[in-house]
């Protein structure tokens, strides 16, 4: 399982309506093969920031839905990120 995970710093007064934008992105991730799951969301105490949370169950699924990456005018408005890759070796029931 792959997990990609971490934040995205937006001007604070433009990202309701970043994320408005991304929810078609979000629509077709759950939809794609492989994904299990796929979010965005704003972070509740910082008003510049947005959650990554992503699971897919291969690296080949993930890069097939990547394709070319966000539109342009989504990577413009990114000021700042930080999302990593993790890859998990086992998931057990809490």
């Amino acid at each position: 399982m792959i997990i990609i995970a971490g934040k995205l710093y937006v001007d604070a007064d433009a990202r309701d309506a970043y994320l408005a934008g991304c929810a078609n992105v979000v629509e077709q991730a759950r939809a794609a093969p492989g994904c299990l799951d796929f979010t965005l969301s704003a972070d509740p105490l910082e008003p510049d920031r947005i959650n990554v949370y992503e699971r897919w169950e291969t690296d080949e699924e993930l890069e097939r839905f990547r394709g070319t990456g966000p539109e342009p005018e989504q990577t413009a408005a990114i000021r700042d990120a930080e999302v990593s890759r993790y890859r998990v070796s086992g998931v057990e029931a809490p």
